[in-house]
């Protein structure tokens, strides 16, 4: 028999202090009655948005100081996604960013009943994750190693003790479990009114029932606000309007991409057990089965992800508080019999209600926070995954300190909105990508898989001939990269399946790759990198940019400088090369996931000179990488210039004729230390100079390769890229660049007082790199990244990234050694000796392998290939 009745979540709502009885901040007017009170003419922040992310905001405003905010609901409080959230604090995830804000938002959850007086539900449970496969476990074990080394209790156990731990649990087809005892559930909806409560008794003032129409924006900064109650003038405006978001950032005088869009997402509810559970039943989460359960007033919770999901509101439809959706049996069948095999006993146990409420995803699995590239004072908290929850405490802390002191305490940078652009903000593109994204939350990632939907959005010219190639390809904000070449002879349908967190089925073709970089030609497909030039009338362009560069800018035309543009605390906001074209222009490589973030930071800071222009060519130029010892050979026939060393020295820019094409730049570089060209060529000569490159090269033994095989190459060479190794938050003297940093010029740049100053205290940090020693390579779990590094038995610091060394035939890790003080846990100065004098282990899923330490590569280590028996690895030793 199935028996319903309407769920609410606060219980307490009429009786204890809820929305109903809210107080406003000045007026004394409850936020009920709000829509007859008239909104404040001004304020500095103004919030958009009563649920979790909106409250937590400003309840950590408040806490920094900032007192005239105004904080507006279109319903009422906590009335939105908070309401129906399932009410699960896991701290245990993938990226490093979301464990910190998942272990904040858990102890702030825990004190917040003593700090408002109101009750929150919060229980400590625990979770257990369970594994059914080898797979998941080591999945498990890769994030039991990451949340051991900052203070998260957790631990591997065997199925016997799943048991105990829950003996409702079917465990017999389980190959092991996490346990992460410090998990908690909580009422998510008194938590936001909590969350409220102490914001308002900081000065926050709290309107329900009143929507915003848009944002005003004047000048590309926020003036104020335009609600149905009136005009608000504001010089911060924080959209945490959950599902509604998209269309709040699309309805401003100049529309704001903010990527995310909603799906159905179903739990049910059941009666109590006849044995009731315990109120600290641990919460389970099955991700093989695709469900999670946790206790619910002595029966059970349980929904999940399922592989067909259910996207909606892709028109923009609006409501004010989220009505539960239609019950869908047929739909939620696969979770119920998911359970059901979890747990045989609830067979006979009386459903109450399936749930159905929308939560939203977007196209990376990463919440999106941040300050808008286009708005100045535009600040979003959005899109939660499904993990608003966990994440609320901690997401609205670092948006608060963004807000207050210009930065985060830590890198979100994978979380920053700007790792978007426009091309994400299509509603086709996010409701294709949302319904790959959602099963995916519950789906075994192994490393390096890539997403299905969205695809072959942005593309070279030379697309479909790799492709006819036998090009494999991955996605990088919207463009399609080369992986690797698939040879003729290989069976591509088992390469494509392959997905192991151990020895891949693509080695050898990559191996094959580096080979032909170092001992003949290889050309790879680099045209996704971003690409600007800036260029003046006079010496505007070269003064501004030695203001923003850390490194000398000042040098003769033709040269191209590798450098960082840092901000005020000496860490990378961006890491690139630029090649002086002349007096007056500059040209300008970055990573290709900058495209956004760089434009927005260099407009920013170029005053609106007519003098001045800044122009984005990424998409004008193909560029193509040419790597090895003959393409100075491949080069000079082409273009019958001279290209040895003494007419085209190494870092060097020329406009050249390649073929029958003009205008090709052609630079010495090839962003792996390996010799080369990289040719930025006009499209529309793209596919000739490739035809050419490729026709001259055969008799060179030339072939094409992928990213695989440049990470490899650049990795072993001891090159830090931004957004993997590099971040806002490390400085050039931490990664051995202080030579590209123009201390001794007498001209000023961002960051050149944090750098003096780091340059005498010391550093608290250095990347170093690691050979693994004892690691079999063919039957031992590979290094990806975020490897916990060990230095003489006690936790140093992580790997930030990986890749196996065909030239030293062993794994190579990148990676920040700290020096934590044994008594007290804070950090100490790293010195080159500190890091010489150590012994290291790299953690790999909990089983640890001896490592040694470099500050740099050995060149004769890449001079000539050694057997792996014959390197001596005391040479691996710093000087």
């Amino acid at each position: 028999v199935m028996f319903y009745r309407l769920l609410s979540v606060v219980q307490r709502q009429r009786t204890s202090r809820g929305w109903q009885n809210w107080p406003s901040a000045r007026s004394g007017a409850s936020a009920a009655e709000a829509h007859s009170v008239a909104l404040p003419a001004q304020a500095q922040v103004v919030i958009c948005g009563g649920g979790i992310m909106g409250t937590s905001v400003a309840y950590h405003l408040s806490k920094m100081g900032w007192k005239d905010i105004v904080l507006l609901e279109q319903g009422r409080l906590a009335a939105g996604s908070t309401r129906f959230c399932a009410g699960i604090i896991s701290t245990a995830r993938h990226l490093g960013i979301e464990q910190k804000m998942a272990d904040y938002s858990n102890k702030l959850y825990q004190q917040l009943e003593q700090e408002t007086g109101i009750q929150t539900g919060y229980i400590r449970t625990g979770s257990i994750f369970l594994a059914q496969t080898q797979d998941r476990l080591i999945s498990l074990k890769r994030i039991n190693s990451r949340l051991n080394v900052i203070g998260i209790p957790s631990e591997i156990i065997s199925p016997k003790k799943v048991a105990e731990l829950h003996p409702l649990l079917n465990v017999h087809d389980l190959a092991g479990a996490m346990h992460v005892p410090e998990d908690a559930v909580v009422s998510s909806a008194d938590v936001a009114l909590a969350l409220a409560s102490a914001a308002s008794q900081n000065g926050v003032q709290i309107y329900d029932r009143t929507s915003v129409v848009h944002v005003m924006i004047k000048k590309g900064e926020v003036t104020g606000v335009e609600t149905d109650k009136g005009q608000i003038e504001c010089q911060y405006f924080v959209n945490c309007a959950g599902q509604w978001a998209y269309e709040l950032g699309l309805s401003n005088e100049e529309p704001i991409s903010i990527p995310l869009h909603a799906c159905e997402h179903f739990y049910l509810l059941t009666r109590p057990l006849e044995t009731p559970l315990q109120s600290n039943t641990p919460n389970i989460v099955d991700a093989d089965g695709r469900i999670y359960i946790r206790n619910w007033q002595g029966g059970i919770l349980s929904g999940g992800f399922e592989k067909t999901p259910k996207p909606i509101f892709t028109e923009g439809k609006n409501q004010l508080e989220i009505h539960n959706l239609q019950e869908d049996w047929d739909h939620f069948e696969p979770l119920l019999s998911s359970l059901l095999r979890r747990m045989p006993d609830l067979e006979t146990l009386e459903i109450m209600k399936l749930v159905n409420c929308p939560e939203t995803f977007t196209p990376d699995m990463r919440c999106i926070m941040g300050e808008s590239p286009l708005v100045k004072g535009y600040f979003v908290l959005a899109g939660m995954n499904s993990a608003g929850l966990s994440f609320g405490g901690g997401a609205g802390k670092y948006l608060a300190e963004w807000m207050v002191y210009g930065y985060p305490s830590e890198n979100v940078w994978e979380l920053d909105l700007k790792r978007f652009g426009a091309l994400q903000s299509s509603r086709t593109f996010l409701r294709h990508r949302v319904m790959e994204v959602m099963p995916l939350l519950y789906e075994l990632k192994v490393p390096r898989w890539d997403f299905q939907t969205g695809r072959q959005l942005r593309t070279s010219p030379l697309y479909d001939r790799l492709d006819a190639q036998g090009a494999r390809w991955m996605e990088k904000h919207g463009f399609e990269r080369p992986k690797y070449f698939v040879p003729p002879d290989k069976d591509l349908l088992a390469l494509e399946q392959s997905k192991t967190f151990y020895k891949p089925d693509w080695f050898d073709i990559v191996e094959s790759e580096v080979k032909c970089c170092k001992e003949a030609v290889c050309v790879i497909d680099m045209s996704s990198f971003t690409k600007f030039e800036i260029t003046s009338t006079g010496d505007q362009a070269l003064e501004i940019l030695q203001y923003l560069f850390s490194n000398d800018l000042d040098v003769p035309v033709g040269h191209i400088v590798h450098t960082g543009m840092l901000n005020e605390g000496g860490g990378y906001e961006n890491d690139c090369s630029i090649a002086r074209l002349n007096k007056r222009s500059f040209f300008m490589i970055s990573p290709t996931d900058q495209q956004v973030h760089s434009w927005a930071w260099l407009k920013k800071h170029m005053q609106l000179d007519s003098n001045l222009l800044l122009e984005d060519v990424t998409w004008k130029y193909t560029a193509l990488n040419l790597i090895g010892p003959r393409a100075v050979d491949v080069l000079s026939e082409l273009s019958y210039a001279p290209i040895t060393p003494d007419h085209f020295p190494s870092l060097f820019c020329k406009e050249m004729s390649v073929g029958y094409a003009n205008g090709i730049r052609v630079m010495s570089m090839t962003h792996t230390g390996e010799p080369g060209f990289m040719l930025y060529i006009p499209i529309e000569y793209a596919l000739h100079v490739y035809n050419e490159v490729m026709s001259v090269g055969q008799k060179y033994g030339i072939r094409n390769a992928g990213y695989y095989a440049l990470r490899s190459l650049r990795i072993e060479k001891f090159f830090a890229f931004w957004g993997q190794d590099l971040n806002t938050l490390t400085t050039p003297l931490e990664c051995g660049r202080e030579s590209r940093v123009k201390f001794e010029k007498g001209v000023d740049f961002i960051g050149r007082d944090a750098l003096l100053q780091q340059r005498q205290n010391g550093v608290y940090k250095r990347l170093a790199m690691f050979v693994l020693d004892d690691h079999d390579t063919d039957l031992d779990l590979w290094p990806w990244w975020g490897e916990p590094i060990y230095r003489n038995g006690l936790y140093a610091g992580k790997t930030t990234s990986s890749a196996y060394s065909y030239t030293l035939e062993r794994h190579v890790c990148l990676g920040f050694v700290h020096n934590f003080s044994e008594d007290t846990g804070e950090e100490q100065v790293v010195t080159a000796d500190f890091i010489n004098r150590g012994e290291y282990e790299i953690d790999i899923a909990g089983q640890r392998f001896q490592a040694k330490a470099r500050l740099y590569p050995v060149a004769s280590l890449y001079t000539h290939k050694r057997r792996k028996e014959d390197v001596e690895l005391s040479d691996l030793h710093g000087k």
